[in-house]
This record gives structure tokens, C-alpha cells and sequence, in this order.
């Protein structure tokens, strides 16, 4: 009884090239794909801004801190066809790079092309700071103005049409947010930083 016939270098080697191939062309495909869903959706990028603060409470002692504060940030959604879920957004307050006060934003639902305003209500309950820090809060005190940065951690969906993306994380920055412990001089707005 013959032995069959054994595959050929070259039969293997149009094999191997035809497998090459057929994964190049399915990645340039989904390439054209993802570009064309892109230039559909034409996504844009969140732009959060804190239309006003102001502290309330506050008091220092022996280096640790009490204050109530309130930012007023506007989120901006330009994007004409996707939609944002904030599934939870948690925020911290930061003077000189030293966390002092905490907040949780309840879930909502941004839609295409809107805006919505959010109360941001952070509280520093005996926060302690480094002695040096201490020190140049109770300067800052003493001129009636504070600048700090507050940053926010959110977990959010994309929707578009009934298509909805998974969780991922999203971080805003909002530096040198300069707030009044007098409501004597109007507050200046703030533009954010975003990093998906």
C-alpha cells in the first residue's frame, strides 16, 4: 500500500501567504471600519468648567483643617451623537498637593449636544496637613484668597444610537482654582483638563 503524498515546501508556503494575507486584509478592514464609524460619530472631546466656589466653616487647628466647600462646575457634551453615562464621579480638593476634602457625585446622564451643572459639595473634616503646608494655607487665609485643584475621578459609558461602550475611567483636572473667603470680588471661571 503507498504512503500519501507528502505536502510540498511550496504548497505550505502559499498556505503561510495566504494566511498572511487574510489577517492583513481583515486589519486594514477593520482599520477603514473604525475610520469610517469616526468620521460618522465625529466624537468630541467633554469640556468641564467651575463656574464659581466659595468655602464656608473654615477653620484651622494644631494643622488640621475644617471647611465646607461649593463649586459650581458646568459639563459641556458638544458632541452631536454620543451621549455620556456618569456612573459614579468621586471628587477630591487638593491645597498644595495635599488632599483635604472629598465629595460623591450621584450618577447621571449627559445627552448629545448639552449641558448640565452640577453642585459640587466637597468637606474637609480635621484634614491634616504637613506643618509647612499649614503654614501657607494661614497666609493664604490672611490675604482672603485660597488656590487649590480639584481633581475627579469619574466612570463613564458612551451611548450612541443603542450602542453602548463599557466603563472606563475618566480624570479631570481643574488647577489654580482660586477661591474667596469674601464675597466681595467675583469668582474666576476655570477651564479643566481631561484625560480618558
Amino acid at each position: 500500500m503507498a504512503n500519501p503524498p507528502s505536502s510540498t515546501p511550496s504548497s505550505r508556503k502559499n498556505l503561510f501567504r495566504f494566511i498572511i494575507v487574510t489577517v492583513l486584509a481583515l486589519i486594514v478592514l477593520a482599520g477603514i471600519t473604525v475610520l469610517i464609524v469616526w468620521l460618522v460619530i465625529r466624537p468630541k472631546q467633554l469640556v468641564y468648567t467651575i463656574e464659581d466656589g466659595s468655602v464656608h466653616g473654615y477653620d484651622m487647628k494644631y494643622n488640621h483643617v475644617n471647611a465646607s466647600f461649593n463649586f459650581l462646575m458646568k459639563v459641556q457634551n458638544p458632541s452631536r451623537k454620543v451621549s455620556v453615562f456618569y456612573d459614579s464621579m468621586q471628587v477630591t480638593v487638593l491645597y498644595d498637593d495635599e488632599p483635604i476634602a472629598f465629595d460623591i457625585v450621584e450618577p447621571f446622564f449627559l445627552s448629545h449636544h448639552n449641558v448640565t451643572h452640577l453642585m459640587l459639595k466637597p468637606v474637609a473634616r480635621s484634614a491634616p496637613l504637613l506643618a509647612s503646608t499649614a503654614r501657607g494655607l494661614s497666609a493664604e487665609r490672611s490675604f482672603g484668597e485660597m488656590e487649590l485643584t480639584i481633581k475627579m475621578k469619574a466612570k463613564i459609558r458612551y451611548k450612541v444610537g443603542k450602542w453602548k461602550s463599557s466603563k472606563r475611567n475618566l480624570w479631570t483636572t481643574c488647577s489654580s482654582v482660586g477661591l474667596l473667603f469674601s464675597s466681595s470680588k467675583s469668582f474666576e471661571r476655570i477651564k479643566c483638563d481631561t484625560n480618558s
